[in-house]
């Protein structure tokens, strides 16, 4: 593809990160609103936990298919589709009165939050060199930080004055201004429906499907974990089942006439190594995205605006250190500079088990800032080597397979935290103070957990600095 002109790539980053910033916003602002939400639609806490579940498994099971899908069609054309359903999703979720139309709502969100992401870092792919593509993926980025930023903030701000319902509600209007400027940056093809049949006539809707099913029981393993160890014989045989399910889609995608994951980038160590590592931190992340407001809010009676606040200091946190972390991975050692995200990020988990009972803030903020420093620094250089080793026939697939490790990190995190959470504390409904050290204890152990499992990923990503330099792109054949 020809080279962009400045103002070109301007644009293109302006409106991928537009929607970048929509996406995170919802997850962010969702997550702060949860104890609300139950209260409000009567359910339990741990039932809460399914709004930003549903959302991150539908998202984890659509993302690579849309990135292929991408490389078929048109990267701009499942892009600028995404946006559009993400915006009808979130009207249907800020109008829902009960939980079963706020799970659909999520599930409409979700499905085009999937195209989005999808496809966002191939089109970068396609408009940037390498010499600068770690800034364009770190501007990305900071949209993605700014929405999570504004979620915490804006959403203990509009619940402080008014329903949560426009947490919601407010990304239809964005979502509608972010289509109208896709349509002018992004050129779309015009397709008739022969024209699609023709080019997904061979795709692996049986590895899909396997995939999807495989997904479903692994995390609905989770929701019976989450409810006691009463049934642990059922929650097992959901996991193995799941477990198993997603291996063989795997293995029968490797060997299909045209699978979904590329069998070259199956082969690529480099790549595999690397979206491990971001689905890792993201797992560790997210522990601390869904546990928090529980404890800042449930269990310690702050305000979601100064929950929100809060919260808000660790992807403030990493705004700020996105900037300098995508010029770094431009004129340092990229390899050394996820080293040092890890390690810092490390540091935090350990701060998150020291958490006071009493809400004394000068040990509550220091691991929550750690935090946003050790992802800051690991997730841009780590981006750029992950996409600097695929060919450029395949960064679509590499893009979204890259957005799926970082998704599926992000649901495991999330199911992991909250099952956790709540095998320690049978036959609790909602956190409320009178539990006491019970939940403190409870919080501890989960926190742990995520040191025990970001320090396993410091250790690989030592071991890759160790062996030695990432190699740059492989050829599709390969």
């Amino acid at each position: 593809m020809a080279a962009e002109t400045k103002q070109g790539q301007y644009q293109i980053v302006g409106v991928l990160g537009l929607f970048s910033l929509l996406t995170a916003l919802a997850g962010s602002s969702t997550n702060l609103a949860l104890p609300r939400i139950a209260i409000d639609l009567h359910v339990t806490s741990s039932t809460a936990t399914w709004i930003v579940q549903v959302a991150l498994i539908t998202t984890t099971i659509l993302l690579v298919m849309f990135g292929h899908l991408g490389d078929l069609l048109s990267k701009n054309f499942i892009f600028s589709a995404g946006g559009l359903l993400f915006t009808v999703g979130s009207l249907i979720t800020g109008v829902a009165f009960d939980i079963v139309t706020m799970l659909v709502g999520r599930f409409i969100q979700a499905i085009g939050a999937a195209m989005v992401m999808a496809n966002s870092m191939g089109i970068v792919t396609e408009h940037f060199a390498d010499s600068n593509r770690a800034e364009a993926l770190a501007a990305i980025g900071m949209f993605v930080s700014v929405g999570s930023i504004s979620g915490p903030a804006l959403g203990g701000l509009i619940m402080s004055f008014t329903s949560w319902r426009w947490i919601f509600l407010l990304n239809v209007p964005l979502g509608i201004l972010g289509a109208f400027l896709g349509a002018r940056v992004l050129p779309l093809p015009r397709y008739r429906w022969a024209d699609i049949k023709k080019a997904t006539a061979h795709a692996n809707w049986t590895g899909q499907n396997l995939f999807t099913a495989g997904i479903i029981l692994f995390f609905l393993s989770g929701s019976i974990f989450q409810n006691g160890l009463q049934r642990w014989v059922i929650g097992t045989l959901l996991l193995v089942s799941g477990v198993a399910l997603t291996a063989a889609a795997f293995i029968q995608d490797n060997h299909a006439a045209k699978p979904w994951f590329a069998p070259a980038l199956a082969r690529n160590h480099d790549f595999l190594l690397s979206v491990i590592l971001l689905g890792l931190a993201m797992l560790v992340n997210a522990v601390s995205n869904i546990l928090l407001p529980f404890y800042l809010q449930s269990f310690g009676r702050m305000t979601p605006l100064a929950s929100g606040l809060i919260m808000v200091l660790q992807d403030a946190t990493m705004l700020l250190i996105t900037p300098a972390a995508g010029w770094l991975a431009d004129h340092w050692d990229r390899m050394k500079l996820t080293m040092v995200g890890l390690a810092v990020l490390v540091i935090s988990q350990l701060g998150y088990i020291t958490f006071p009972a009493n809400m004394a803030l000068w040990r509550i903020i220091p691991p929550i800032v750690l935090n946003g420093i050790g992802m800051g620094l690991f997730l841009t250089p780590n981006n750029a080597i992950t996409m600097g080793v695929v060919p450029a026939t395949l960064t679509g697939v590499a893009g979204s397979f890259n957005s799926f490790a970082r998704t599926l990190g992000m649901t495991m995190g999330i199911s992991l935290g909250s099952a956790l959470l709540f095998i320690q504390l049978p036959g609790v409904g909602r956190i409320t103070p009178g539990l006491g050290m019970r939940f403190m204890q409870a919080f501890a152990t989960v926190f742990w957990v995520a040191a025990a499992i970001s320090f396993i990923a410091l250790i690989i990503v030592v071991w890759r600095g160790w062996r030695g330099p990432a190699k740059q792109s492989i050829t599709p054949h390969q």
